[in-house]
């Protein structure tokens, strides 16, 4: 195991396409960090680099506390499993496991010790003599990652390894892989475009956007705390609430308006975007901080808006709720499942302004929220 740090990294590509720009990241001893972003944000690019499949343009890679900028791929002790699953078709599951270990002059006897213990891990002793044409897709996996578990590497680099399976069999995996990596302990660097897998299986995650991160944190945190609307968008399903409008202080407090209601902030939030009073803001609420009149949850006479349902998804215990408000764009609330709701019915949206957020009026603004933090 070896801690992972990246400082201030570049990969310029031929063309002047900048993948990664001046990246600095660790991955502490034993972490399991995701990277998590749209495609074509340089997540990919990123663990290549880690491998030494790309060259970085400039800063450094250590693994372990050493720069391995010229170390070749096969000397800096990681292994990686890929989406295609990359095993070799003409030869057995025993084979292919074992490949890593042959290549590297690991006696016979060791690896045969070696193969059969990650087979027991992954539950496919079964499978051995088989060839990977007569295995089904999660078998595959289980192999692909087996062959990056047997030669007992510092990190383990996954590139979207789960993105081929159906969804029951994602789940499974992402059990599996939590349950493997509290035994194992190596260090992991996981690539995904799936916010639920990162939320799901990250020590800690990095949102990642144009080759830069975002922000890095546990999952709660990045999911409670957004630095920026972006953030908000892209972690957490259905994506954040935005509602557009002003500031106003008035009497000591602070007020959200958009020409039709007023909430009020909290505290703690009022004295973080005083500086804003008058100017134009986004208001920005979780499905999950919204209720319906009669849920019993944060009932207010200053965190209301009123509208009509327009769309409902049941989600078994939960179910969300599509409501157009006053003309604004759709509101997604999650409420119980046996409330009693259908489309076109008259609704009353309560806020619960103590998880509300105030965002800077753009595409990327800042969560102005967080500024006391």
């Amino acid at each position: 195991m070896a801690e992972v740090v990246l400082e201030q990294v570049n990969k310029v590509f031929p063309g002047g396409v900048n993948a990664v720009r001046d990246m600095s990241l660790t991955v502490g001893d034993g972490t399991f960090l995701v990277l998590v972003g749209p495609s074509g944000c340089g997540k990919s690019t990123t663990l290549r680099l880690v491998a030494g499949l790309e060259s970085v343009t400039s800063g450094t890679v250590r693994i372990g506390g050493v720069s391995v900028n010229d170390v070749p791929p096969k000397d800096r002790d990681v292994a990686m499993a890929f989406q295609n699953y990359a095993l070799y078709p003409h030869i057995s599951v025993y084979r292919n496991l074992a490949l890593p270990l042959r290549l590297r002059g690991v006696p016979r006897a060791e690896i045969d010790r070696r193969v059969r213990e990650t087979a027991r891990l992954l539950d496919v002793e079964t499978l051995l003599e088989r060839k990977p044409k007569a295995l089904s897709g999660g078998q595959r996996q289980r192999v692909a990652l087996g062959r990056a578990m047997v030669r007992q590497p510092k990190a383990f680099l996954l590139d979207e390894p789960l993105s081929n399976l159906d969804a029951r069999l994602r789940v499974d995996m992402r059990a599996e892989l939590k349950r493997l990596h509290r035994r194992l302990q190596t260090t992991t660097i996981y690539v995904t475009h799936d916010q639920e897998e990162a939320m799901t299986l990250g020590d800690r995650i990095a949102v990642m956007k144009d080759g830069e991160i975002l922000q890095v944190g546990s999952p709660l945190d990045v999911y409670h705390a957004p630095v920026d609307r972006f953030v908000a968008t892209f972690v957490g399903t259905p994506p954040m609430n935005f509602l557009s409008g002003r500031l106003v202080a008035e009497n000591g407090n602070v007020y959200w308006e958009d020409g039709t209601c007023r909430v009020g902030l909290s505290d703690d939030n009022a004295k973080a975007v005083a500086p804003w009073a008058g100017k134009e803001v986004v208001l920005g609420l979780r499905p999950e901080a919204i209720a319906l009149r009669g849920e019993g949850r944060f009932a207010g006479r200053d965190n209301t808006v009123s509208g009509h349902v327009s769309v409902v998804e049941p989600l078994g215990e939960k179910m969300d709720v599509f409501c157009s408000a006053d003309g604004r764009s759709s509101i997604v609330a999650r409420v119980d499942a046996q409330a009693d709701i259908r489309p076109g019915q008259p609704v009353v949206l309560h806020f619960d302004m103590q998880k509300a957020h105030v965002f800077e009026p753009t595409p990327a603004g800042r969560n102005l929220s967080l500024a006391l933090g």
